[in-house]
């Protein structure tokens, strides 16, 4: 048998399973082959298909951007659903040619999926429709596919058949244009998850923006100004800037032991930029920095937060080559124009492990600031800060901060807490200095020795052992509070 006749049995053998499989036809009244038909005033299998594709995040604002498309002026359409077993894994060219030749598909309801768009609101968005349009005489119809775990499908497909290709491709690139200028991420507070199919849009996960003043902020005089004008100031002036050939492109690095006010200070600088779209990598998901980079450069003013780079700072677990993963994220960085109002900051609680990283690709991080260990004026602001309210007398507030030396923010917001505490244990509303001291010697116990390492209080003992190894105390990788890291 030569190939000739392999395909010609191929075709016939396929033709009876058609038929095997759809003998009984579909009411004609519900065909969804008719409703195209009537629809695009000639047979769909004679039409063009174009084709795009969308990473699964983008769910969300793909179907708001065809909403947008076919609502606006002069345009009309009509959202009908497939009633099958098999649509959901077929294209557009299937579901016409299935129509047409077995008369197999029906018009049905259209699927829906709840994605979230903020940190308190979802969007009922198309998981599977056919939008059949109308601009003025042209007519279209739009396949919205959202992606499925079920069909290993990761992606947002949208075709789009029409009249000619170009009309399609028009038809596609007004629905580019409108994710770009309506995007639901802009201005949003964004951090990755570690699948694409967990809670939030794709990876990503929407969070409320802090709202912090410079008082919520204990560090040394100076140390936020500084770090406020490297991200804020330069968002602020960028206009002057450019104007003078300056670069917006900048990156910040705040290093120092864990629980000193690194993370606090990050979710300073997000309230102070409320117009920033904000995506926050953290550990492993700094992987996907070149989403997170994709998504700045188009959403700009944007800032992309890297957590605990130093336990990315010498894996090369996913990286092609010998480099580690943060070289990557490097040279992500180095990948924008130095005109992109696109600004990073890092997070480490070990410089030592980061530097010679960033030794070898200079320029990519301006600026590195020490947030370090509070000293006694800024161990009393913050159990002012954190005890706002308690009433407790001067004479406690002064031992404390004397009894509490080489601890963090953390642990005197721990502190208060456990005091608080307490005081409710006693049934009682008002927290005395006995309280106070109470806290104290539990914490500062050999009982609580790991609670105080979790805090990010150095351990003095390893510091004795070795004048060398000042980041003993900070090896957990814990922060306590994440408010305070």
């Amino acid at each position: 048998m030569d190939t000739t006749e392999v395909a010609a049995f191929g075709r016939l053998f396929r033709d009876f399973l058609d038929q095997v499989v759809y003998h009984e036809p579909v009411d004609p009244s519900r065909s969804l082959e008719r409703r195209m038909h009537d629809h695009l005033g000639r047979p769909a299998q004679e039409l063009p298909i174009v084709k795009a594709t969308y990473p699964a995040y983008d769910h969300a604002n793909v179907h708001l951007a065809v909403e947008r498309w076919f609502s606006s002026e002069g345009r009309t359409h009509e959202l009908v659903g497939v009633l099958s077993e098999r649509y959901r894994d077929d294209s557009l060219a299937e579901l016409v040619e299935g129509a047409q030749r077995h008369g197999r598909y029906a018009v049905g309801a259209v699927d829906y999926a709840y994605l979230p768009v903020s940190p308190d609101e979802e969007l009922a968005c198309v998981d599977f429709g056919l939008y059949l349009g109308a601009d003025g005489d042209d007519r279209s119809v739009l396949l919205l596919r959202g992606p499925s775990e079920e069909y290993g499908r990761q992606r947002v497909e949208v075709e789009v058949l029409a009249g000619s290709r170009e009309e399609a491709k028009r038809l596609l690139a007004g629905v580019d244009r409108l994710i770009h200028e309506h995007n639901v991420f802009r201005g949003k507070v964004l951090s990755f998850q570690g699948s694409e199919f967990e809670d939030g849009i794709g990876p990503f996960r929407f969070h409320a923006r802090p709202d912090l003043g410079a008082d919520d902020i204990v560090l040394p005089p100076g140390l936020l100004e500084r770090v406020e004008r490297q991200i804020v100031g330069v968002a602020r002036q960028r206009e002057r800037l450019r104007a003078h050939g300056q670069h917006l492109r900048r990156g910040l690095l705040l290093y120092g032991p864990p629980g000193t006010g690194k993370t606090h200070s990050v979710r300073y600088l997000l309230s102070q930029l409320p117009e920033f779209t904000v995506v926050v990598l953290s550990g492993m998901s700094i992987q996907r920095v070149g989403a997170a980079c994709s998504l700045a450069r188009h959403l700009q003013p944007a800032l992309v937060v890297l957590e605990d780079c130093d336990l990315i700072a010498e894996s090369r677990d996913f990286t092609d080559g010998e480099q580690p993963l943060l070289f990557q994220v490097l040279n992500e960085m180095d990948g924008l124009g130095d005109d992109a109002d696109v600004a990073f900051l890092l997070t480490t609680n070990r410089a030592d492990i980061l530097e010679p990283a960033l030794a070898q690709r200079p320029g990519r991080v301006d600026m590195a600031v020490e947030i370090p260990l509070p000293d006694a004026t800024g161990r009393r602001r913050l159990l002012d800060l954190y005890g706002a309210g308690l009433g407790l007398p001067e004479e406690a507030l002064v031992d404390a901060v004397a009894r509490s030396e080489g601890t963090t923010a953390s642990f005197a917001k721990e502190l208060m807490r456990r005091a608080t505490l307490f005081a409710a244990e006693r049934s009682s509303g008002h927290v005395t200095a006995a309280d106070l001291d109470g806290a104290l010697d539990e914490l500062l116990s050999d009982q609580d020795a790991l609670t105080r390492r979790l805090l990010g209080v150095p351990d003095p003992d390893a510091a004795l052992a070795d004048d060398d190894d000042d980041d003993d105390g900070y090896e957990t990788g814990a922060d306590g509070d994440g408010d305070d890291d």
